[in-house]
């Protein structure tokens, strides 16, 4: 019997801990909050009744993902723990009632269980000086760049305190959520998960830039450490936090008996679905922090809080039908259209069915009854099908063989789940391709936005990327809301943007899985337009980061006629079809050089760009073919692939030295 309680055991500490990296440290979880919860909650139970069996390594025993080798170490002086999960009530009231009895009065804090990443802020004389993730509890990530860029953390506090350090939760508004999701679909790229997938994804962008585009945002809910004294309660900490500056935990309660707490929650978990961010639970917190000291922590749980966690809420309802969209790079993406149901607070009629192998895999049929579920309290998705519902006339769906937009065939590389129409001047994409071209990375039209992009389109002035250089200024200017001087200025920035070198113009072009990195190493290999196009697909493939499903899909890009007309178009306006000779030396000729840790004097794309100039080709990963490790400071992995090799490891200043010989 214990044989088989051990097996059951081991195997909940594999599960837990390959999901646990899953949505930790890849920021990409499969399976729910719900379902790993429940999973924790049975190895607990099976801990305490058989603690001979418990394993030293257990997941339970630690808080939290590791520290990514990418960014620097940062060692909490206050442990940011984790909570006791309770799904029920009878949770709340093991937890309260005893404290209650014992002290008179005692007020708890309820406040929302914010859904994002949790945070360490830390102030010296009321400045901001460094931000940290909260990593396994005890060492996190220096992320204060990233954190600098989101605009609800005050840079400077209102009181120049000496020492201060705050814990906050960084999440991302469900608004901008459905915004980067829908740019990501029409980009083809995958979509986030739910927006604590978003956010910790954007926060651990090596680009602040990139991380500032996403709007992060954050609420603060505790004070860590602070030399100044604070006051006696944590609900009058917050009320102190928020006169510094800090946006605290919203809407936040005292309550002093059973009935009150589980009312609040009750109260926050009706609005939940309303709420502008997201929320996985309600925390139930002891107020008062001198009795919250003195009942102290369990391991890295404390004793004087607990989350009550809400259930999932799921509704039947009925595939009636299922359609093709087609975004921006292509991608066709199958959408059911469903019997419109109340979940989570809003009407759902619609769900993405992201690719014809998550069809085939859930075996969802037109005419399917199915068990909808809300991902992240805000993406409609199909669960499962109920096959004892289904009619005798339920279709399976095909994806269709042509574009149902343009007509142009589809395909769909090897080992590819996508279908994909590769006809650049196709309506359904034509907007998107169209922004994308201008964008700043691209072309560099800034004039052209969106909306003016929207307008061109409506009066049958823009049909392809190329046709924004054949623009007539005067009819431009014709436009409402435009004039001569806003028409002047677009038929400049156009004209201007002819002289771009050709990696910008590949980049532009929305080459499935060509993005700007690809861009600049086919241009720096072919040097002009005419050489990618005749370069065979194997030849494209030997191509340093581009490999065979990316050389597949620029093969097909160039075969297809529409592609080849916009291009001689753009040809004939006389836009730039090669890429300048960069070269500055040959010290690297022939090298397979790799960057790796925090550089100090160059910026990654600095010393890439640097490799090339000089001969040499810049690659991602180590191998036997690597000729040069270039390390910074906290090197991983990479560095330890290459000692295993005998690969030769210099440092920025020899890089330098090399270069400059």
């Amino acid at each position: 019997m214990n044989e088989d309680i051990a097996k059951t055991m081991r195997s909940l500490e594999a599960q837990i801990e390959y999901h646990s990296k899953k949505y930790y440290d890849e920021d990409a979880p499969e399976i729910s909050d719900y379902e790993y919860d429940m999973m924790f909650e049975k190895l607990k139970v099976l801990e305490a009744e058989h603690p001979e069996l418990a394993s030293p390594s257990s997941p339970t025993h630690r808080v939290g993902g590791h520290v990514a080798e990418r960014f620097e170490k940062v060692t909490h002086p206050v442990r940011l723990g984790s909570l006791t999960d309770v799904f029920d009530y009878e949770g709340v009231r093991a937890f309260a009632e005893p404290l209650i009895n014992e002290n008179k009065g005692l007020g708890f804090c309820v406040e929302n269980k914010i859904d994002g990443l949790s945070v360490a802020l830390e102030y010296v004389d009321g400045v901001f000086v460094r931000g940290a993730t909260r990593g396994d509890g005890l060492v996190g990530e220096d992320v204060t760049q990233n954190l600098k860029t989101v605009r609800s953390i005050p840079l400077k506090l209102t009181e120049p305190l000496p020492h201060i350090i705050v814990r906050g939760e960084v999440y991302m508004p469900k608004k901008v959520f459905e915004k980067l999701n829908e740019k990501r679909e029409s980009e083809g790229l995958p979509r986030f998960a739910n927006p604590r997938n978003a956010a910790a994804g954007s926060l651990r962008q090596l680009d602040s830039r990139l991380c500032a585009e996403r709007k992060l945002e954050i609420f603060v809910f505790n004070v860590q450490l602070c030399d100044t004294p604070l006051p006696a309660t944590h609900s009058g900490c917050l009320d102190y936090l928020r006169t510094l500056g800090f946006t605290v935990s919203p809407d936040f309660e005292v309550c002093t008996t059973y009935g009150q707490m589980i009312a609040k929650i009750e109260k926050i978990g009706a609005l939940r679905a309303s709420l502008p961010f997201g929320i996985d639970g309600a925390v139930i917190k002891v107020d008062d922090l001198a009795l919250r000291e003195r009942m102290g922590d369990v391991g890295a749980v404390p004793r004087w809080a607990v989350a009550y966690k809400y259930p999932p809420e799921s509704a039947l309802t009925v595939v009636r039908d299922i359609v093709i969209q087609v975004g921006r790079t292509g991608v066709l993406t199958p959408k059911a259209v469903l019997e419109p149901v109340l979940i989570a607070g809003s009407t759902v009629s619609a769900a993405t069915l992201h690719n014809i192998d998550y069809i085939r895999e859930k075996d969802i049929r037109i005419g399917d009854t199915v068990v909808l579920r809300k991902a992240g309290d805000i993406i409609p998705e199909i669960v499962e099908v109920v096959k004892e519902k289904r009619p005798p006339q339920a279709r399976e769906f095909v994806m269709p063989e042509f574009c149902p937009s343009c007509g142009e065939k589809t395909v769909r590389e090897e080992g590819d789940a996508a279908v994909m129409c590769i006809n650049s001047a196709c309506p359904a994409q034509l907007h998107r391709s169209i922004t994308h071209f201008a964008e700043r990375d691209c072309m560099d039209i800034r004039t052209l936005g969106k909306a003016l992009v929207e307008k061109l389109i409506e009066n049958g002035m823009l049909a392809s990327v190329a046709d924004i250089y054949t623009l007539d200024e005067q009819r431009l200017a014709s436009l409402p809301g435009m004039g001569e001087l806003s028409a002047r200025n677009v038929i400049s920035a156009s004209e201007s943007s002819k002289t771009q070198p050709l990696s910008k113009l590949i980049n532009a072009l929305g080459i499935p899985q060509v993005g700007e990195k690809a861009a600049k190493t086919l241009a720096a290999r072919f040097v002009t337009m005419d050489a990618i196009r005749a370069a065979t697909e194997e030849e494209l493939a030997a191509v340093n980061d581009i490999g065979p499903v990316t050389a597949g899909n620029i093969v097909s890009y160039f075969a297809t006629p529409a592609n080849i007309r916009v291009i001689e178009k753009l040809r004939e306006c006389g836009v730039n079809m090669t890429e300048p000779q960069t070269r500055t030396g040959s010290s690297l000729e022939g090298m397979t050089i790799v960057v790796t840790g925090k550089l100090e004097h160059y910026t990654r794309e600095e010393i890439e760009d640097l490799i090339v100039q000089n001969g040499g080709k810049a690659a991602s990963s180590v191998s036997a073919k690597t000729s040069l490790l270039v390390c910074g400071e906290n090197a991983g992995s990479k560095l330890a692939k290459a000692n295993s090799l005998g690969i030769k490891v210099i440092s920025e200043q020899e890089f330098s030295e090399l270069i400059n010989e």
